[in-house]
C-alpha cells in the first residue's frame, strides 16, 4: 500500500496535535477558572497548579504548530522542486528518444544523420547544463556551505562581472554603463558574488529589446553597500516579482518572448545574497527594471599615526 505524501502526513499530524492538546486544555482552563472562583484555599492552589500546566501544554502545542508548519513548507517545497526538475528534464530526453528512434531505422540520408547527430548533441549538452546548473543551486542553497570572508573590492567586483557579462554575450555585444564610488569594500566569496552580477547583466541583457540600455551601480548607503543593474528591459510584473526568485520560474513576459533559460538566474542570485546576509530586491515597470543587492559594508581600521621624534632626539635640526 503507497503512503500518502509527506506533506499530506505532516497535515495529519497537525490535526492530531489540535484534538490531543489543544482542545483537552481548553477544557481543563475551564475547570482550573471555575476552581478559582469556588474560592477555598485548596481549589485555588489546585486551580493555579492547573492553569499552569495549561500554560505549558499551550505553549508546547504553539511550538510543535511551528515545527510542524515548517516541515510542510519544507515539502511542498521539495514537491515542487521534483515537480519543476521533472518537467525541465522531460522536453530534452523527449527530444533525445526521438533522434535515436530516427537514427535507429537507418532511414535517414547522410544529410539528415548528420543534422539529428547535431541536433541530439545539442539537447545532450542543455541536458548537462541543466544537472550542472541544478547541482550548483543545490549547493548554493545547502545550509552546511561554508562562506569564505575575503576582503572584496567592489570596484574590482564589477569590472569582473562586466568581463563574464562580455565573454556570455559575444553574439550580442552591449556597452555597460558604469557607476561605481571608488572606495567601497564588502566580506565574502569573490567568485559567487561575481556570479551574482554577471547573472543580473546576462537578465538584464536576455529581456531588453534591441536599443538595450544596461547600467551597474555601487553605492554606499550608511553601513551597507548597495550594487544593482538598471536596464530598459519588457520589466517583471509585480505580482510575478516573489514567484521570479524560486528555482524554475519564469515571468509570463519571458515565456510569451520566447527568451531561452531554465529560470534559475534569479534563484541563483538569491543563495548567494542570502549566503552573505543580504537582501535582493526588485524594482521594476515596462522600459524599467532595478535589480538590487544589499550587502554590509566592510570598514577596515586604519593603523594609527605615531609621533615623530622630537628635535634632539636621534636627529638634528636644520
Amino acid at each position: 500500500m503507497q503512503a500518502p505524501p509527506a506533506n499530506t502526513q505532516l497535515r495529519r499530524a497537525q490535526l492530531v496535535l489540535l484534538l490531543a492538546a489543544l482542545v483537552p486544555t481548553i477544557i481543563m482552563v475551564g475547570v482550573g477558572i471555575l476552581l478559582l472562583v469556588l474560592g477555598s484555599a485548596t481549589t485555588i492552589a489546585l486551580g493555579i497548579l492547573i492553569l499552569a500546566l495549561c500554560t505549558s501544554v499551550i505553549t508546547g502545542y504553539i511550538l510543535g504548530s511551528i515545527f510542524v508548519g515548517k516541515g510542510a513548507s519544507l515539502a511542498r517545497l521539495q514537491n515542487d522542486f521534483v515537480s519543476s526538475v521533472s518537467h525541465e528534464l522531460r522536453t530534452p530526453l523527449t527530444s533525445i528518444q526521438l533522434f535515436i528512434e530516427s537514427l535507429r531505422g537507418n532511414r535517414l540520408d547522410d544529410a539528415e544523420r548528420e543534422q539529428v547527430l547535431s541536433l541530439l548533441g545539442r539537447e545532450a549538452q542543455r541536458l548537462e547544463v541543466l544537472v550542472k546548473r541544478v547541482l550548483d543551486l543545490t549547493r548554493l542553497q545547502s545550509s552546511a556551505r561554508v562562506w569564505p570572508k575575503e576582503r572584496v573590492d567592489v570596484t574590482e567586483l564589477v569590472e569582473e562581472a562586466v568581463a563574464v557579462f562580455d565573454a556570455n554575450t559575444l553574439d550580442g555585444p552591449t556597452p555597460i554603463g558604469r557607476t561605481v564610488e571608488p572606495g567601497l569594500l564588502v566580506t565574502g566569496d569573490r567568485s559567487t558574488l561575481v556570479r551574482a552580477l554577471a547573472n543580473l547583466l546576462i537578465n538584464a541583457w536576455k529581456y531588453s529589446g534591441t536599443a538595450k540600455k544596461i547600467e551597474i551601480f555601487a553605492r554606499a548607503n550608511g553601513r551597507w553597500i548597495e550594487l544593482g543593474v538598471r536596464d530598459n528591459g519588457i520589466g517583471i510584473d509585480h505580482t510575478e516579482q516573489r514567484a521570479m526568485l524560486e528555482q524554475f520560474s519564469r515571468g509570463r513576459a519571458a515565456h510569451e518572448t520566447g527568451a531561452p533559460g531554465f529560470g534559475l538566474g534569479l534563484a541563483f542570485v538569491q543563495a548567494i545574497v542570502r549566503g552573505h546576509r543580504g537582501k535582493l530586491t526588485i524594482a521594476s515597470e515596462p522600459g524599467a527594471t532595478v535589480v538590487g543587492i544589499r550587502l554590509k559594508r566592510r570598514r577596515e581600521a586604519t593603523a594609527p599615526v605615531l609621533p615623530g621624534p622630537l628635535i634632539g632626539e636621534n636627529q638634528t635640526a636644520p
